[in-house]
């Protein structure tokens, strides 16, 4: 499926439009590509369809989790001498890679959140279908959109591994 979308926070401010960035969104029903909601919510539509969801946490990124928020030695942020609220880093933990973001940094300590960004909001998704069409052999496959020149024997099925 690909689509356009307007996302919003709960106070009406945009927080990304695909159509600004003449950009629109792919992905793969059924694969977990996007937020649990807005993919319920697409279910069984059609190219032309437009809609408005609505989704609490629970259906987007999750409620907060404060035990996600922890301070750190700076030590863990060797080579980048000027860190700042607000950056973000790939970090390795107990069940792989994940994003967190600066919160605070001082000469010993840095304050690390590990929630998405965008969890406990309340977000609305304004969208416009452009196109839906059946899942090549390849993309089932990989588990997302591809290209459409990627033939199914170009990629490793990763059901079979």
């Amino acid at each position: 499926m690909t689509l356009h979308y307007t996302l919003r926070d709960d106070e009406g401010h945009v927080l990304d439009d695909s159509r600004q960035r003449d950009t629109p969104l792919s992905y793969l029903h059924g694969h977990d590509n996007i937020v649990p909601g807005l993919e319920k919510a697409l279910a069984g539509a059609q190219s032309g369809t437009h809609l408005t969801v609505t989704l609490d946490p629970e259906q987007a990124y999750g409620k907060r989790d404060e035990a996600l928020v922890r301070r750190v030695s700076r030590s863990a942020f060797s080579g980048v001498s000027d860190l700042k609220s607000g950056m973000r880093f790939q970090a390795q933990g107990p069940d792989g890679p994940h994003t967190v973001t600066i919160v605070e940094a001082d000469d010993t300590q840095v304050t690390v959140d590990a929630n998405h960004p965008l969890a406990g909001q309340t977000l609305r998704y304004d969208v416009e279908i452009l196109a839906v069409r059946e899942a090549t052999r390849a993309e089932l496959a990989k588990g997302h959109p591809l290209d459409e020149d990627v033939d199914h024997t170009q990629v490793e099925d990763r059901k079979h591994l």
